[in-house]
Order: C-alpha cells, then sequence, then structure tokens
C-alpha cells in the first residue's frame, strides 16, 4: 500500500491486496488488477476517460500491485469478517502463483468449509419446513392446478442452453445492506401471492405446461455466479426463478417462460416492499401490510384473449450484421452500466422531436456503424430488436408474457452516415412498425400456428425440433437487441430506502451484445451486457451521448481489465 495523492510524492507502507475500482458492481470492479505507474492511477486496460467525457471515479492514495482477488474482494472475506466464495481465497496473482500465505489460505479454506456446512443445514431446514405443510403428496397431486404456457413462452425451453439461457435480470439497490434472513423471510411471504411464479414447469406430450409448485421457495444466496447464468429446472426446488444479493444490491433472475420484465417487475417491487417493512418495523410505510394498488395478479393469456385471424407471413428471415471479435471465457459476461439524468435524456430527445427509444436506439446503430463496420458499405443491414409492452395496446396487466419484437433497421450501403441521417431512418423504421394493428398481426401470426389444429396434434419432440430450426434460421436478422423496460415506479413512502433500478439480459444466437434501459425517478440506466472483450462500441455510444450534452456515469464488473 502506498500513502500519496495525485502527485507523484509517495511512501510505501506494506504489500498488501486491497480493492481498488470504478464503482465495483456484480462481484468485480478493479479487484487484482494491475495498475499502472503512472501518477494518475489509471487502469492498465481499457480506458473509459477517453478524453475526460466520462466521470470516473478514482479511488486516490491507494494503489493495488499485480496481485489481488480474481472476482470478489478480500474485503468482504476472512481479512474483515465477510464472506463471498471459495474461490475467494484461493487468489493467485497475474503469474499464477498463489499471493496468500499458506496461513491464510488455510483460514479462507476453513471459512468456506464453514459456509458450506451452513448451506447445507439451511437446506435441510427448508427441507423440513416442506414436510411440515399440511398438504400430504397425494393431496398435492389432487390440488396441483395446471395451466399452459403463453405463446412466447413456448419458444424458451426448446431454445435454452448454458450458453443461451433466456434468462433476465433486475436488480434493486438499497440504501443499506441487504440481511440474508429477512429477504428470505420477504421471498417467503410473497411468492405464495403470485400464481405466476409459484409454478414449476412439466413436459406434456403436445406442450410443455405449468404445475403449481407447493415446494418451500428456493433459498435466497449471496451473488456468487455471473449474472443471467443458466437456471436448471429440475433444481432450485423446480422453481423457475432465483434470488440472489450483494452489499446492498437485490436481484431477481427469471426464465423468460415465467414472465416478461413487466411481470417481474411487480414481483420485484413487492418482494422489496416486503423487505423493507421486515428490516424496518419501526416505519409504518402507510400502513401498507399487503399488496399494493400498483401491483397486478392477473396470470390470463392475453396473446390468445386478443388473437385475430391473421395473413401476415411471419418475421423477416434474411440476416443482418453480425459483430464479431474475441469472446470472454466461457461463462463470463462483461456488464457495464451507464447512469445519467433522466431529464437531460428527455430534453435531447425533445430537440429533436423523437422518444428515448428511438434516440437510443439510433445511438446503438449509430456506434456499430462507426466502430464496427468503420463507417464502410455493407450488404446486411444493422438491425436492433427493440421488444414492444402490448398491454397499453390491448388493455391488459396481464404478469405473464406480453410482447412482440420489431426492428430497427438501417441499411448501411453508404459511407461517412450521419448520426441525424441514421436516426431518421430508425425512427421512420420504428413508427411504421409500432401501431396496434401491425403489432396484432405479428402475435396473432405466432397464435395461429399455435391454434392449428395438425400442429397442436404433432408430439412434442417434433415440435421442439421444428421451434429450433425456426428459430436459428431467424434469430441472426438482428444484430443486438435492446429492451426499455420503463421507469420504476415506488410508493413515496419507500422511496428513501430505494436509490436505484438496473437490469441485464442474457445473449443469444448471432448476438454478442445487448441493451436494457431503464429508469427510476431522474436516473436513467442503460445497461450493456456482452460476451465479447472489445467494449468500442460501448465506448462509442457513450461518446455520443456526451457529445450530445449528456453527463454519463460508468460502472463495469471489471472483466474487461484482465
Amino acid at each position: 500500500m502506498i500513502i500519496g495523492s495525485r502527485g507523484c510524492d509517495r511512501k510505501i507502507i506494506v504489500f498488501i491486496a486491497v480493492p481498488f475500482g470504478i464503482y465495483a458492481i456484480e462481484r468485480n470492479g478493479l479487484n487484482g488488477k494491475n495498475i499502472s505507474n503512472q501518477c494518475f492511477l489509471r487502469p492498465s486496460g481499457i480506458d473509459f476517460t477517453g478524453g475526460n467525457i466520462f466521470n470516473i471515479i478514482f479511488i486516490f492514495d491507494i494503489i493495488v500491485f499485480g496481485a489481488g482477488v480474481r472476482w470478489w474482494s478480500i474485503m468482504d472475506d476472512y481479512i474483515f469478517g465477510g464472506w463471498s466464495s471459495k474461490t475467494a481465497f484461493v487468489t493467485r496473482s497475474l503469474t499464477g502463483k498463489d499471493s496468500m500465505s499458506e496461513r491464510d489460505r488455510n483460514r479462507g479454506k476453513e471459512r468456506w468449509k464453514q459456509e458450506k456446512r451452513k448451506r447445507k443445514k439451511r437446506r435441510k431446514n427448508r427441507q423440513q419446513l416442506e414436510k411440515q405443510q399440511n398438504v400430504s403428496r397425494r393431496k398435492k397431486r389432487e390440488v396441483a392446478a395446471w395451466e399452459r404456457l403463453d405463446n412466447t413462452a413456448n419458444l424458451f425451453p426448446a431454445i435454452a442452453t448454458q450458453n443461451m439461457t433466456n434468462v433476465y435480470r433486475i436488480s434493486v439497490t438499497l440504501s443499506d445492506h441487504v440481511e440474508r434472513d429477512l429477504l428470505q423471510q420477504a421471498l417467503d411471504e410473497v411468492l405464495p401471492v403470485f400464481d405466476t411464479f409459484r409454478v414449476r414447469m412439466r413436459k406434456g406430450l403436445f406442450w410443455n405446461y405449468f404445475e403449481t409448485n407447493y415446494k418451500a421457495p428456493p433459498l435466497v444466496e449471496l451473488e456468487d455466479k455471473y449474472p443471467c447464468s443458466y437456471i436448471e429446472p429440475y433444481e432450485n426446488n423446480g422453481y423457475l426463478f432465483r434470488v440472489s444479493y450483494y452489499r446492498n444490491r437485490i436481484n431477481l433472475e427469471v426464465f423468460h417462460v415465467l414472465a416478461d420484465g413487466m411481470g417481474a417487475v411487480n414481483f420485484l417491487r413487492e418482494l422489496t416492499y416486503c423487505y423493507l417493512r421486515l428490516a424496518h418495523p419501526e416505519t409504518d410505510f402507510g400502513g401498507q401490510k399487503g399488496l399494493s394498488d400498483l401491483t397486478s395478479l392477473s396470470t390470463e393469456d392475453s396473446y390468445v384473449k386478443n388473437y385475430k385471424k391473421s395473413h401476415n407471413k411471419g418475421y423477416k428471415t434474411a440476416r443482418a450484421v453480425e459483430v464479431k471479435g474475441e469472446h470472454l471465457p466461457t461463462g463470463e459476461l462483461g456488464v457495464i452500466h451507464g447512469s445519467m439524468s433522466l431529464s437531460a435524456v428527455k430534453q435531447v430527445c425533445h430537440q429533436r422531436d423523437v422518444s428515448i427509444n428511438e434516440y437510443m436506439t439510433a445511438v446503438f446503430i449509430y456506434s456499430i456503424y462507426k466502430e464496427y463496420l468503420k463507417e464502410s458499405p455493407s450488404s446486411r443491414p444493422i438491425a436492433v430488436a427493440v421488444p414492444v409492452n402490448l398491454r397499453p395496446y390491448f388493455e391488459s396487466v396481464t404478469t405473464r408474457n406480453f410482447f412482440v419484437m420489431v426492428s430497427a433497421v438501417y441499411a448501411a450501403d453508404r459511407t461517412g452516415e450521419s448520426f441525424d441521417r441514421i436516426l431518421e431512418l430508425v425512427t421512420m423504421s420504428l413508427r411504421e412498425q409500432i401501431t396496434k394493428e401491425h403489432l396484432e398481426e405479428l402475435f396473432s401470426y405466432n397464435v395461429s400456428n399455435q391454434k392449428n389444429i395438425f400442429l397442436r396434434s404433432v408430439p412434442m419432440f417434433i415440435k421442439v425440433l421444428a421451434m429450433r430450426f425456426v428459430y436459428r434460421s431467424s434469430a441472426r436478422a438482428n444484430t443486438s437487441t435492446l429492451t426499455n423496460i420503463g421507469a420504476f415506479q415506488v410508493q413515496k413512502e419507500y422511496e428513501p430506502f430505494i436509490e436505484k433500478f438496473h437490469g441485464m439480459i442474457a445473449m443469444s444466437t448471432g448476438q454478442h451484445i445487448k441493451a436494457l434501459l431503464c429508469s427510476y425517478r431522474d436516473e436513467l440506466v442503460l445497461n450493456f451486457s456482452s460476451t465479447l472483450r472489445d467494449v468500442s462500441i460501448q465506448r462509442r455510444f457513450f461518446r455520443k451521448l456526451v457529445e450530445d450534452g449528456i453527463e454519463v456515469t460508468i460502472e463495469s464488473n471489471g472483466v474487461y481489465y484482465e
């Protein structure tokens, strides 16, 4: 450790691995990364400063020399009394050699074993709790309700893999650190109310279906995986979601078969409310004890309800530009959050007479055009898929999936295209598609296949093969995806305890970088998730926002600083 300032006068105190980071999120930050010997302490790797256009938060007076913790901070481990994972105790330097002493390593291993025993005990207690329920196994089979998957949900089990998980995450950051036991209690209380999430998936002869899950709720765990990892249907007590926490953040990860983003927002909001009531019993919270007025429990299949016979031929299958490059190691996911003022974004959009969705999508396409295509013509278009929430168009409040995908398409057939021109074309493309009539045609075409008598009688394994084939032939019609789950609304009594919301989505075939947009109060957060090592597209995206007068604060999980 070195004491100093922005100048070059430094005094060596002790050599120790300590955290160093730019808003260390999703466990990583810059912990254990090699710091250059520059006076201004810039990391040796990707330099996001790019002409000082970002609000980079440096921790001065601390320098880390090469060795340290790979994924977790020792601040959270044995030195300061916390715990994260066994990996945290088997730390390695950049040369691959152990950076801890034998004594420290043994202490870490023992701490990990203790935590493993605690987890085993918690699981045993959960099993006992389940056995104590007043419904017998036979009665469970008698009363267990079943329900068809909605039209969109039918696809996800057919295509889900370890590498294409179809899992998304929504997180809430609180003002205080999360207490695991209280979060578990909150989940135990909230889950029975939400029929959409209290299910397990079964395989039928012709279709998958949901069945009421009477097992104990899944265990709340300290975050120890990369975001949006695969949810095994036969583990996790059969539930298709997981709840984790890290410091003051609660994460809800959902297999898309259950619900879209709006359905997950409902669940996370009530889970957060319940947790805050348990964590702050001294606060009245407006006398609320049950669900808030904003929360819906509807499980209707709005696709079928609003279906009209369609003559639409389906989705386009022409291939779009695919962003390629060196990938991160298997299983890793790069995460970059860009936080900005919502009012500043609205002002820019108002000046250009476009919506936030249109503006952000155009900036995304412009960034791909500038950094990946290098402003060169391409025989394939840049196409960004934009999910559209159908509820406002069809007066639905369902907590299940109810959305369709449209594509903002830019035919990159010229050199030196300006952003204004791309914005004009993208806006025109989206507005032509986002009409009630066209949206109705899109989902009605899908429902018509589901209603086809011949297709309904085809065995499930053949349907799966057919869905995989159709998906692979159409998946590469989009370069990426940008989804906007809108503004988070919470009751004013809870606002002092909630700092922000953000989310991220997993990768899919041909799409190695994706973006998710959401807002809370006057903060808008755009998250990039990617399996590519190169971040030039993300850098260009945020630079364009800064050029337009929007200040941005960057956070990263640190995988780019390896």
